[in-house]
């Protein structure tokens, strides 16, 4: 595996690390602020800089290159893999009328199912319901045989819009999928959140997919703007400071949902994925200390089985633990590196939702406020 890794800060020039870009066929990650992708030129000034490249592009809440992260900025990661191979499918949930299950289904049927080693995913993220999302891909894998990776694409933390695409300018509503194939290829990959439950347990009453209205029948809305006080006037963005702890009445272990959107006329709130009627809820809190700490155990998880040292780690980390950490956001970066080593190339973003097993489990699982690996070698 050999790999290229640069960066252009808004009104400034393209740095790399080196300067031989003659990569063969390589995936070409383009992780980058919304506005900078939302420039008609992009594509094809990345496009000269690696003409044989697969351009990925996805927008973010932040970008992640190396130990360091950036904003207002464009990160590029590219990566010829030399024993193994990739493929690379689209759909766009705006055909499917924002039916994410069907964008799911219709996208893993584009794959080639024989060989197929991992699926990592760089899907829209600004009103994608991602458990649906999820399930769609999976449904076709009944007996979890694929591992899916990935991440909702963000926009820093206004909530406007999202923007991903495969070899042509970033749009809005499109959902990448990378195949990866090759009997020398190993994953592996973690979350740990590092959040605090507070307050009363509490009971969902009223909820659709991921739409919540009520809880103890009283409206969801209400509660959290009770919670905020002054902050009422930031929702959503001040909901990403207080997510919601989700255990549904089937599952093993809770969930951490954030809130994607609000509807004042409906008084209620569109989370990033499902959050099932039944359900018992919390409030969550987190401090600089904890996320970092949670970084860390989700690199060791990473680790753990391991049989070869990684080459490749792809961090998914939430816009909510980047608003947390402010100033110390490298921290979390800085204790993933310290567990995989400071020779692994480290590329990802920041995003509005992350998609990963949990440990020693194939089945994905729609995450928010964690901070996700996927570590590759060849």
């Amino acid at each position: 595996m050999k790999t290229i890794q640069g960066k252009k800060i808004k009104d400034k020039e393209w740095e790399f690390d080196s300067d031989f870009l003659n990569l063969k066929d390589p995936l070409v990650l383009i992780f980058g602020n919304r506005y900078l992708l939302e420039s008609n030129t992009i594509y094809k000034e990345i496009r000269k800089k690696f003409p044989t490249g697969h351009l990925v592009f996805g927008s973010t809440s932040g970008e992640i290159l190396s130990n360091s992260v950036f904003e207002d900025s464009i990160s590029i990661t590219a990566i010829e893999f030399e024993r193994s191979f990739f493929d690379i499918k689209t759909e766009n949930i705006l055909d499917h009328k924002k039916n994410a299950k069907e964008a799911g289904v219709s996208l893993i049927e584009k794959f080639k199912k024989e060989g197929l080693k991992h699926l990592f995913v760089i899907s829209e993220g600004s009103f994608v319901n991602g458990s649906d999302l999820i399930e769609g891909i999976e449904s076709t894998f009944n007996d979890n045989t694929l591992a899916i990776t990935g991440g909702l694409c963000g926009d820093d933390a206004r909530f406007e819009k999202t923007l991903a695409s495969y070899n042509e300018n970033p749009k809005e509503g499109e959902i990448v999928g990378i195949g990866f194939y090759g009997e020398t290829l190993e994953f592996t990959y973690a979350n740990y959140g590092g959040w605090t439950p507070f307050g009363p347990e509490r009971v969902i009453t009223k909820s659709a997919g991921n739409v919540l209205w009520e809880i103890d029948n009283v409206p969801a809305l209400d509660i959290y703007k009770k919670y905020l006080g002054a902050k009422a006037a930031q929702l959503p963005q001040a909901a990403l400071l207080y997510p919601l702890s989700v255990k549904s009445p089937n599952a093993e272990k809770a969930i951490v949902r954030t809130i994607l959107n609000i509807d004042e006329d409906s008084n209620t709130m569109i989370l990033a994925g499902d959050v099932p009627e039944g359900s018992i809820v919390q409030l969550m809190m987190a401090t600089v200390d904890n996320i970092a700490n949670g970084a860390f155990k989700a690199a060791e998880l990473a680790m753990k089985n391991r049989k070869k040292k990684p080459e490749l780690g792809l961090l998914i980390s939430c816009v909510g633990r980047k608003l947390v950490m402010d100033q110390r956001v490298e921290e979390e970066i800085e204790e993933v590196q310290h567990v995989i080593g400071k020779d692994v190339t480290i590329s990802g973003f920041y995003s509005y939702g992350e998609m990963a097993p949990f440990t020693n489990n194939k089945k994905c699982i729609l995450h928010n406020q964690t901070m996700t690996l996927t570590l590759i070698s060849e």
